[in-house]
């Protein structure tokens, strides 16, 4: 039996990667700051993790999770388009991915799965696809957090070339049923919440449960100095919110949010946000993402693992609002 440590066990794909380590009969040590367990996972499942407290800023904490570990899936990041938390988001991701990669140097870790982003890829303006050959460039559409994963990323290939055998994945955004307070489970509440504004907007979209499945993959097979992104399908953000409405069977979005009108938006919403005291559902950043339209390809993983297979996002859309219209959720 393996030894795997596992960071950002307590976040929305690192809880669903927990699941699958235990399903196959992993041991798992998970390091979790001071959030509670996830509640969208089984007790059955969590109640077999030994759970360290701490993060990925502490060396001395790192040091000793390390200890007799096999394999170290870094699944922690901090994700962020608010300004006032940027600086944070840096250090974390970029200084945070560096401690991970000295350490696992440092303990002689048999493997490393680095878990990235496609933002840390860059997108298109001009309508091609982005695959894992593309190189990086900084453009008015580059958000902070992508320019944050591209240089933990870079402390990652560091790594290697010092020797650490390693594999990276990079997830477009994930859908699943977790806690929809959070994360990109948070589209789900709009929709539950019949928010009538949609962009024209395209984005590729996978299921939570696919990304862990892909990781615990290419962890256990022989590649290595790789990147694969991982995404099921490219769809718009209408066609996304139309999909959960239906799903919830609540009323679609109506109202085209053109880039004038979301302009305006993410200008009243940090006023709001200011007056209230709490943190922006909406930024500079994520409204012009929001109007992008970037293509992901996800020939590579589908080549380099033949058995695996993406869940249809429709079935994935389906099966996480049924969960989520749980009565003891929706009153959460």
């Amino acid at each position: 039996m393996q030894n795997v440590f596992i960071t950002g066990g307590t976040g929305f794909l690192g809880a669903y990667i927990i699941k699958e380590l235990v399903e196959k009969n992993y041991r798992v040590k998970a390091l979790r700051r001071n959030q509670g367990i996830p509640f969208f996972i089984s007790r059955d499942i969590l109640n077999q993790i030994e759970w360290i407290q701490g993060d990925i800023l502490d060396i001395p904490v790192l040091d000793e999770a390390m200890e007799d570990v096999d394999i170290v899936i870094h699944s922690a990041a901090k994700v962020s388009s608010n300004p006032v938390e940027r600086k944070e988001m840096y250090k974390t991701n970029i200084e945070g991915t560096a401690n991970i990669v000295n350490m696992a140097l440092e303990k002689k870790i048999n493997k490393l799965v680095y878990v990235s982003s496609v933002a840390a890829l860059g997108r298109r303006d001009d309508g091609t696809t982005v695959d894992e050959g593309k190189q990086w460039e900084e453009k008015k559409l580059t958000s902070h957090y992508a320019i944050s994963k591209f240089h933990a990323e870079m402390e990652v290939w560091r790594a290697m070339a010092e020797g650490l055998n390693s594999v990276i994945v990079n997830p477009s955004m994930i859908l699943g049923f977790g806690d929809w307070n959070h994360s990109s489970c948070a589209i789900f509440k709009n929709g539950y919440n019949e928010f009538g504004y949609y962009t024209e907007g395209v984005n590729g979209f996978v299921d939570v449960t696919d990304v862990a499945k892909a990781a615990i993959l290419l962890m256990e097979s022989n590649i290595s100095a790789e990147r694969f992104i991982i995404s099921s399908d490219n769809w718009s953000f209408k066609k996304l919110l139309d999909n959960i409405a239906d799903a919830f069977k609540k009323k679609k979005p109506q109202t085209l949010a053109t880039p004038f009108i979301g302009a305006i938006a993410w200008r009243l919403e940090k006023i709001k946000a200011l007056l209230k005291n709490s943190k922006p559902l909406l930024t500079r950043e994520s409204a012009k993402i929001a109007q992008s339209k970037t293509f992901f390809d996800n020939s590579k993983i589908l080549n380099a693992l033949p058995n695996f297979q993406f869940t249809p996002l429709e079935k994935t859309i389906t099966e996480s609002c049924a969960k989520y219209n749980n009565a003891a959720y929706t009153t959460r």
